[in-house]
């Protein structure tokens, strides 16, 4: 039994309650491994759930953050797999903002030679996002359009690499004009565009006579409306977040919020057959669950050779609130990384 560093949260709701904490760590069980954390992933999953915006969120105290990266420092006597000073990068169901993590032996894998911590701590979830929702449920195939949004975040990021191993048409989207030289030169999409007033015919423009067939969707609200429209018939739009519902602020901003929700776009489920469109939505905490599945993907999503995640911003470790509040004013390009 050592001491550990963690950010907890008392309960759900506001940001400003997540506290830095000395806390005790035991052994690791039979069944695991003891990782001293190197780098800490942020994911907008994060925000939602320190808000309480978030379905999977635990009841009572937390600890936030879904992936790491580190070294193994401790094996549990069940574990043949893994040994002391194995460095590697994990998934975890919340519990990731520490300095030390008993977990599984199966939520961590090998960090590939050649890459940093931090750019570990920036792949797996947001990669098994990507994968999922474009090959398992997008059903990507060679030469697709696909529509991207959050084109310059970790999953935008990822998931154009993971099109162009298929030879597919990667428009981009993104809030401000300041993300679109970078998506341009070092990201390869092939269009980009400004989600503006004017977004509807900037996509009509972007596709010219291409037929929309796959939209990794993560904005709602009239975004969402003016992409199902554009989709072609037989095309696949699938949902994996809802940035619009975001809030700057450390607590949610309900009358927005319930405005946001009253207002939001409805389709009609009576009209699918006749539209020949599909609408889809996943949460990554279920693929958690499924172990095997997760592995499976993660292998097909590796045998891929991506390039290592675009690590945009790097913070320490006392600077997490920080890191958190660039994260939530939307300014971050490619992942945001706590280092430990």
């Amino acid at each position: 039994m050592f001491e550990r560093q963690v950010y907890r949260m008392p309960k759900a709701g506001s940001i400003n309650s997540l506290k830095l904490q000395t806390e005790e760590i035991g052994p690791p069980s039979a069944e695991e491994v003891c990782v001293q954390v190197k780098a800490i992933g942020l994911n907008f999953a994060d925000i939602f759930a320190m808000q309480g915006l978030y379905s999977a969120t635990p009841e009572g105290p937390f600890i936030p953050g879904l992936e790491f990266s580190g070294e193994i420092v401790a094996v549990g006597e069940g574990v043949k797999e893994w040994k002391v000073g194995e460095r590697v990068m994990g998934a975890t169901k919340f519990g990731g903002y520490v300095s030390h993590i008993n977990l599984n032996h199966r939520y961590v894998i090998s960090l590939p030679e050649g890459w940093s911590f931090e750019e570990g701590a920036g792949f797996l979830v947001q990669g098994l996002t990507a994968y999922y929702a474009l090959k398992e449920l997008g059903n990507l195939q060679q030469g697709m359009t696909v529509l991207i949004h959050s084109a310059a975040g970790g999953v935008g990021i990822l998931a154009n690499r993971i099109c162009k191993k298929y030879g597919a048409y990667t428009i981009g989207t993104v809030g401000s004009n300041s993300k679109v030289d970078f998506l341009q030169k070092q990201e390869a999409y092939d269009a980009v565009i400004v989600r503006d007033g004017d977004f509807s015919g900037k996509l009509k423009d972007a596709l010219g006579e291409r037929p929309l067939r796959l939209i990794m969707e993560c904005i709602g609200g009239k975004i969402l409306k003016q992409g199902w429209e554009a989709m072609a018939p037989m095309g696949r739009m699938v949902v994996y977040g809802n940035a619009s519902f975001s809030s700057h602020g450390a607590t949610p901003n309900y009358p927005r919020l319930i405005w946001k929700y009253l207002w939001r776009p409805k389709i009609d489920p009576l009209r699918l057959p006749t539209e020949n469109k599909s609408l889809m939505g996943f949460n990554l905490i279920y693929l958690y669950e499924q172990t095997d599945m997760m592995h499976q993907l993660l292998g097909e999503l590796q045998a891929l050779h991506l390039k290592p995640q675009h690590i945009g911003h790097v913070y320490e470790f006392g600077q997490m609130h920080e890191a958190i509040k660039l994260f939530q004013r939307g300014e971050s390009v490619g992942k945001v990384v706590v280092k430990v």
